[in-house]
């Protein structure tokens, strides 16, 4: 529970007010000009020292050793940080030394931002430095930063290392924990590789709607809201899948999207509901020139985001260098379980799942029990880039019939270190196939299937007008990086991944913290001990200040047959 600003934060607003007292803006509108970086200089100056005679940047300070008229401090900047040299009388070089010894010594702390000007010199000790001959406040920072300690090699320990607090406040995450950058470095490498990628084919990038009147394109529970003008429902997309094949229909040879898809499910170290996917749709191909395309990409990933084909991933290192390996859906089911369910009745499925002890329901319909037996049995073996392909009909309402086997669809999905990264079709393009899945979609639904996809109409009548055959693929990107830095949990690699709202901090009055301080947490008290500890307050002190933290949820009072018990809540 917290009672106002800490020591801290009352010291540092103290420090502004003086600043501005003193005539320096904390919080300066103008542009502050920047000629170099920590790492530039770090990198070049032994090669070329006459070219760091004149530099200027900026940075938060991130350590300080102030020694009277001289001092160092760390300087961080978006690349590294760097040590630099502040001389008193060098700064100052008048009788008043006002800047140095007060704004300086006084008034800055670890976590301001400030500019320096001056030039670049080695000490004796041989770290390569900046001497400091002006410096200008840029920000002030007003809450302390988590202090993350090194010793002489440079290993870092008592860190800012809580994963609650470093998704949730990656701004200090990132600040104090630099290294983590890489990370979202390597990110974008995956991105801008697979865009040049398929820019260097010919292929578009497009964008499609995210708030859509149908969610459709994956099976998925989508999150729904409401539009005022329109009073209609819309719906956070589970899939932009409809929308780029409407493209194809209009004469697009290839289109691609990475966008932000919705899915309103369960959320663990590979599910996000909020996430990046890249879908890309190319027409006359099919799924298996697909598997070779999505080989090369993949493989060019690789090398551009690790330097190699073969990536560190846990304990295993995964080869990214094609060819993988093909199984079909029934064939890695039987490799992994001895079960033969190619031939089975949605009623055997369901007893087969029973015996296998998988937990199912009677909504689901012989794809999706099939799918559990897959998830639970099969996916945690495929650790090496492997396809699983040829799917029942019932698991893939979009994708065209296989073209020599009764029953089954022409669809792939990568599996590395047992996890789905990539999923793709030979595209049903077939209007009166589609409509008649879709209504088995509509079936499944009734039944309370709420992954189910919806019926479409419009994207029914655009593949009446006639798409030619096209092959498609989505690739989960979160999950991409994950494996490129070896990550195990989907929070690592997005910037802000979705948490439980924040406890909000509650400032109490100081009988509320009195009476508070009785009680601790996951301990119950009866109500008349507590009351006793309180025994110079009135009962209207006690009354008022025990509604009040339990309208403020923060003290519950519960009722048993032994009397009325206080608690926390």
């Amino acid at each position: 529970m917290s009672i106002g600003l800490s020591e801290q934060e009352q010291l540092r607003r103290e420090s502004l007010k003086q600043l501005r007292q003193l005539g320096i803006e904390p919080y300066p509108a103008e542009a502050y000009e920047i000629n170099v970086t920590a790492a530039d200089i770090l990198a070049n100056y032994e090669k070329d020292k006459t070219a760091y005679k004149t530099v200027s940047l900026a940075g938060r300070i991130m350590g300080r050793n102030i020694m009277g008229a001289a001092s160092f401090a760390e300087l961080q900047d978006s690349t590294g940080r760097i040590q630099i040299y502040l001389k008193r009388d060098e700064l100052c070089p008048g009788d008043d030394k006002t800047l140095y010894n007060t704004v300086f010594k006084k008034l800055l702390d670890i976590g301001d931002f400030i500019g320096v000007k001056g030039y670049v010199f080695t000490t004796q000790t041989g770290e390569i430095s900046i001497h400091v001959t002006e410096f200008k406040v840029l920000a002030k920072s007003l809450r302390p930063l988590p202090i993350v300690k090194r010793d002489d090699e440079g290993n870092v320990y008592d860190g800012f290392t809580n994963p609650e607090l470093r998704y949730r406040m990656r701004y200090v995450d990132l600040t104090v924990n630099p290294d983590y950058k890489q990370i979202f470095i390597k990110r974008s490498k995956v991105i801008n590789t697979m865009r040049s990628y398929f820019d260097n084919q010919g292929w578009m990038e497009v964008e499609t709607p995210i708030l859509q009147p149908i969610h459709g394109g994956a099976a998925a529970r989508p999150f729904a809201t409401h539009h005022n003008t329109l009073d209609m429902p819309l719906y956070l997309r589970i899939a932009n899948e409809l929308y780029l094949k409407r493209l194809i229909v209009a004469g697009f040879d290839g289109v691609y999207e990475f966008g932000k898809m919705f899915r309103n499910e369960g959320m663990d170290r590979t599910h996000n509901p909020e996430f990046t996917s890249m879908e890309i749709y190319v027409a006359y191909k099919d799924y298996i020139w697909m598997m070779a395309m999505v080989e090369e990409c993949l493989e060019k990933v690789a090398v551009a985001t690790t330097g190699s084909a073969i990536v560190k991933v846990g304990n295993n290192e995964i080869n990214f260098e094609g060819p993988y390996e093909k199984l079909t859906m029934y064939e890695s089911i039987q490799k992994y379980t001895g079960i033969d369910v190619s031939s089975m009745t949605e009623d055997e499925i369901a007893q087969t799942c029973k015996d296998l002890d998988i937990e199912i329901d009677s909504t689901m319909g012989r794809g999706k029990l099939i799918d559990e037996i897959f998830g639970t049995k099969v996916e945690a073996n495929l650790i090496q880039p492997t396809y699983i392909t040829d799917y029942p009909i019932e698991m893939t309402p979009l994708a065209k019939k296989h073209r020599n086997a009764e029953g089954l669809v022409e669809r792939f999905e990568l599996f590395v270190n047992g996890k789905e990264i990539a999923n793709a079709y030979s595209e049903l393009n077939d209007p009166i196939d589609q409509k008649e899945r879709l209504e088995d979609q509509l079936k499944l639904a009734a039944r309370g299937d709420d992954e189910a996809m919806a019926m479409d109409d419009d994207f029914v009548r655009a593949l009446e007008y006639g798409m030619p055959p096209t092959s498609g693929l989505g690739i989960g990107i979160d999950r991409l990086v994950m494996l490129m830095t070896n990550q195990s949990t989907i929070q690592e690699v997005l910037f802000f991944p979705q948490m439980r709202p924040e406890k909000k901090k509650i400032e109490l009055t100081p009988e509320e913290t009195e009476l508070y301080s009785l009680v601790t947490e996951g301990e119950q008290y009866l109500l008349a001990d507590v009351k006793a500890k309180l025994a110079d307050w009135s009962n209207k002190k006690w009354d008022t200040t025990l509604k009040s933290l339990t309208s403020k949820g923060i003290l519950k009072v519960a009722k048993t047959d032994d009397g009325l018990f206080l608690s926390q809540k």
